[in-house]
């Protein structure tokens, strides 16, 4: 057995004063603030339905091992039926059992996962809790590994206390096992990045695999930060708001499973295996994200070190599934290296949101460019928007490197470069610009061309891309003698705050009343004697 397999699994809820430190369960604000309550006011009976999902959980120091959820739980509320116990020793379905004990991390990581009333996918069809050793070394590590049918699996453990005791030779190997398994299986482990930071580096395996998500804890102070140690890869991918990484997690992992529901079902088009997959799925919670006030990245890195692309919003994520699948406009090819502005081409994607999974050719040659084009107007003059694409592939089944995409945003009018995004060691790519001016856009997704190298690992490659550019405007109207403000529920994150004046320093309040939602619109009235005479809208 290689060393990396020896390793023992630590929880990644240890409190950094030395004890062990309980989270409390998702709170209703925080439903809100992932998009949750708005998604199932917009799309009944979104909840996770018909998806098989996986839970490990890492053992303490007792015997029997106390990794077992407690169907019965205040906060879980689920059948005996609905769970599976995995371990060394054998399978059970039925609790208590004599596999192990119950594990209040893992009651605590099932409420916020899939709990009644309080969780992400509240109605998943089955729950296979495993013992988190036995899952890695007979599932993951296995010679043969075993499909397990699960396409969500929820990790809300790391490997060591602390950055530095695994080495970087053993993530590797952790990353490409965990990548090789979710490239055979088409299955998206969502892992905890870790309680190590605020320093940079500390994101801590199996968060660190290429094909996976990892999440960070937005609000937490120790939640651990990127890049990763090895080649400088941006991890976390999204934060969600908890007080550890343990329980921010499976609220990543219940929006994941939501999405697949609802692309199963036809909630994004006709094409219903394209949004199930793991790509997919990464690329609109990805694209969904809300960035904090603060957020940036240091290109050509993609993502922000410390949120990753944001705030979950499992919403935003949705409501680009809902605008379907549509492909490129037109695929180019260039000779190696060249420049490759837009084509002149009239053809236009219909939608501003939406979403592709497609494939993307270069040759020895040539570097590949699939072009999508949109006429970025809503009719408003001084509209201007904000616009924000992801690009989303795997890192191949037994491939130490990745093929190399970049995703490019050029104004077709002039065959400017408004923005890119160019990382040679990230199978993410990702593009945000604010204030983006209305006119005509290509966006376009480009494989690197030549010989098989550290670039070029195959000649073809499928990617998932998600793309939204929004233009949300605050309205003012008379009711009465009072006024009413509004603005549209998609995209979701938006928060209205209000100051009493204009001379700096200006101190904008947050403290407005909750908003109604109707017809689409965000309602919220404003009396005439209110103090407060700016309103804006503000991202968190």
């Amino acid at each position: 057995m290689n060393q990396a397999r020896c390793l023992r699994i630590i929880r990644v809820w240890l409190c950094l004063l030395g004890g062990l430190q309980m989270e409390l369960p998702i709170h209703a604000q925080d439903l809100n603030e992932i998009g949750v309550t708005l998604l199932r006011r917009v799309a009944t009976n979104t909840d996770g339905t018909g998806i098989r999902v996986a839970q490990p959980e890492a053992p303490g120091t007792n015997i029997p091992p106390d990794f077992e959820v407690n169907p019965a739980y205040s906060l879980v509320q689920k059948p005996a039926g609905l769970f599976t116990y995995f371990e060394t020793n054998g399978t059970a379905n039925f609790f208590p059992n004599g596999l192990g004990t119950e594990s209040g991390h893992a009651d605590t990581v099932a409420s916020n996962f899939y709990g009644f009333p309080g969780g992400v996918a509240t109605n998943v069809v089955h729950v296979d809790n495993y013992e988190a050793n036995y899952f890695y070394n007979s599932i993951i590590a296995a010679t043969l590994p075993p499909n397990i049918n699960d396409p969500v699996v929820n990790q809300s453990f790391i490997f060591g206390y602390v950055p530095g005791q695994v080495t970087i030779s053993e993530q590797q190997q952790l990353d490409s096992e965990f990548d090789n398994y979710a490239a055979q299986y088409n299955t998206l482990f969502v892992s905890g990045a870790g309680n190590n930071g605020p320093g940079s580096g500390s994101v801590a395996p199996p968060s660190t695999c290429y094909n996976g998500m990892s999440v960070g804890a937005y609000g937490y102070a120790f939640s651990s930060v990127g890049p990763t140690e090895d080649n400088g890869r941006a991890k976390p991918d999204i934060v969600a708001p908890a007080g550890a990484t343990s329980f921010s997690t499976p609220q990543v992992a219940g929006a994941a499973a939501v999405l697949m529901q609802a692309g199963l079902r036809g909630d994004g088009g006709s094409d219903t295996n394209s949004p199930s997959d793991i790509r997919a799925v990464k690329a609109l919670l990805l694209n969904g994200a809300v960035k904090p006030s603060d957020w940036t990245n240091n290109p050509p890195s993609p993502l922000d070190p410390r949120y990753g692309a944001g705030v979950l919003n499992v919403y935003n994520a949705y409501e680009q599934l809902a605008g379907g699948k549509h492909g490129y406009i037109v695929a180019t090819n260039v000779p190696l290296g060249n420049p490759h502005p837009p084509t002149g081409t009239n053809g236009t994607v219909s939608t501003l949101n939406g979403w592709d999974f497609n494939n993307i050719s270069s040759s020895s040659n040539f570097d590949g460019v699939n072009h999508y084009y949109f006429n970025v107007t809503n009719g408003m003059g001084n509209a201007a928007f904000t616009a924000t694409a992801t690009l989303v592939w795997n890192r191949q089944q037994n491939q130490v490197d990745i093929n190399d995409l970049n995703l490019f945003l050029y104004n077709a009018a002039n065959s400017n470069l408004v923005a890119g995004s160019t990382s040679l060691v990230d199978n993410v790519e990702h593009i945000f610009v604010p204030n983006l001016p209305q006119g005509r856009y290509d966006l376009q997704v480009w494989k690197a061309g030549g010989i098989p190298n550290v670039s070029v690992v195959s000649s073809s490659e499928t990617y998932a891309l998600a793309w939204e550019f929004s233009s949300t405007l605050l309205n003012a109207a008379p009711s009465g003698t009072n006024l009413v403000l509004s603005w549209p529920i998609y995209p979701d994150g938006f928060v209205l705050a209000s100051a009493t004046n204009l001379v700096p320093p200006v101190v904008w309040s947050t403290n407005n009343p909750v908003p109604v939602v109707t017809n689409n619109l965000n309602w919220i009235p404003v009396s005439a004697t209110n103090a407060s005479q700016f309103f804006r809208l503000q991202p968190p």
